[in-house]
């Protein structure tokens, strides 16, 4: 893991080099001069309705600032998005698509950049906010899913998995992937997870294989069917020995994180999970938790990466979609998005080295009674290659898919 993190440290600060050096050189105001009137449309996730908010207030703002209007197509599948933009590609539709601008990472993104339905590399150097963002101290920015970005996504948010308890109900929470095992025994019926391939439930599958695969330097390469069963069977057994004791007997699933999370606010649940680490505090904040909810991690660490925006090739309002993607990166919208009753999400930015005002609002923000000091959220664990996805939800749905509803 080491050696993996040390790479990426590395490549970023290749990227860094290479990407920040003309971006204050090349003509931005022309960008700005293209991009008004243009209508963008982006393709985001649409399950989380504070996130939904504060899509529409970027938009507003971009709108009012720019004259760029930002329409939000809910997704509920990311992947239905690169189908799309594969599908245009193959009946030779070079402009004119559907899609201006994608929330991506991981698989989707490794499955663009290979099929060659990304703009051109380096266009987010180009971003005047760029300069802000911090390439030294958080490689994921420039490395997504051992998968290096070279310009093609710009950089939103953290995440990193967070587990949830009712401290009313739960003195002392599990401290690692055994202890939570022996907490469900104990408690059956008391915690579940989404159903494969829901982003949460994949999420806490690569979560599992992490803490018990025999050398986790095996994920940061693309998986070896020859080899998968052997390496994923300490996971499986795992799973196997948890399954019954799920919530529903593994014959349901949550659908989502605001599935778990309202499950905990309804006492169905004592541990929920989310890939935010202020999401609790938000959901305190908008009375959707009680307030004695807290957070808690793994002492070995927990996975985490950072999300982006892409453009798709044949966007026809690339100037506009790189108009709203600097406006995400700026100081005032990374703040506001921090804001636990807003989302939550961390910010991808070097705040110490902003300057001293836009520093002054990341120093205001209250993160909230249910966040974690960055010392207390503990190691971060790199993602898989994104080849493992694909293997773990399949393997998951032959194993339990369908014995759930």
């Amino acid at each position: 893991m080491k050696r993996l993190l040390s790479t990426a440290a590395g490549i970023a600060g290749l990227l860094l080099t290479a990407l920040s050096a003309p971006a204050q050189d090349l003509d931005w105001q022309a960008v700005l001069d293209d991009a008004k009137g243009q209508t963008v449309y982006f393709h985001a996730w649409g399950g989380e309705p504070r996130i939904n908010a504060y899509i529409q207030w970027a938009a507003r703002e971009v709108e009012r600032d720019h004259g760029v209007r930002v329409v939000h197509v809910k997704v509920s599948d990311t992947a239905n998005v690169v189908s799309q933009v594969l599908a245009e590609k193959s009946v030779g539709k070079e402009n004119g698509g559907a899609v201006d601008l994608v929330w991506i990472n991981g698989e989707n993104f490794a499955s663009m950049k290979e099929n060659g339905l990304l703009a051109a590399p380096g266009w987010v150097g180009t971003l005047p906010n760029w300069q802000y963002v911090d390439v030294e101290n958080k490689p994921t920015v420039a490395i997504d899913f051992t998968v290096p970005t070279d310009g093609q996504e710009s950089p939103w948010g953290m995440a990193k998995l967070v587990f949830m308890y009712d401290s009313a109900r739960l003195e002392t929470p599990p401290s690692d992937l055994n202890g939570l095992l022996e907490y469900a025994k104990r408690n059956p019926g008391r915690f579940s997870y989404p159903q494969p391939p829901n982003f949460y439930g994949t999420t806490f599958l690569k979560q599992a294989l992490a803490d018990t695969v025999a050398d986790r330097s095996v994920l940061s390469s693309p998986v070896d069917e020859s080899n998968f069963e052997e390496t994923a069977a300490p996971l499986f057994a795992f799973l196997d020995d948890l399954h019954p004791h799920l919530w529903r007997q593994g014959k349901a699933f949550p659908k989502n994180a605001a599935d778990m999370r309202q499950l905990l606010a309804d006492s169905e649940l004592d541990i929920a999970f989310s890939f935010n680490p202020g999401d609790a505090s938000g959901a305190i904040a908008n009375g959707e938790l009680p307030e004695t909810v807290r957070t808690f991690v793994f002492d070995g660490g927990t996975i985490g990466n950072t999300h982006f925006v892409a453009i798709p090739f044949n966007s026809s309002n690339q100037a506009g979609a790189k108009v709203y993607a600097n406006f995400l990166l700026s100081p005032m919208a990374q703040t506001r998005k921090q804001e636990p009753e807003i989302w939550g999400d961390p910010t991808v930015l070097n705040v110490a080295a902003l300057p001293a005002n836009e520093k002054a609002l990341f120093d205001a923000i209250d993160l909230g009674p249910a966040t974690l000091s960055p010392e207390d959220l503990g190691p971060v664990l790199p993602e898989p290659h994104p080849s493992w996805v694909a293997a773990l939800e399949e393997a998951w749905t032959a194993r339990y898919g369908a014995g759930s509803e």
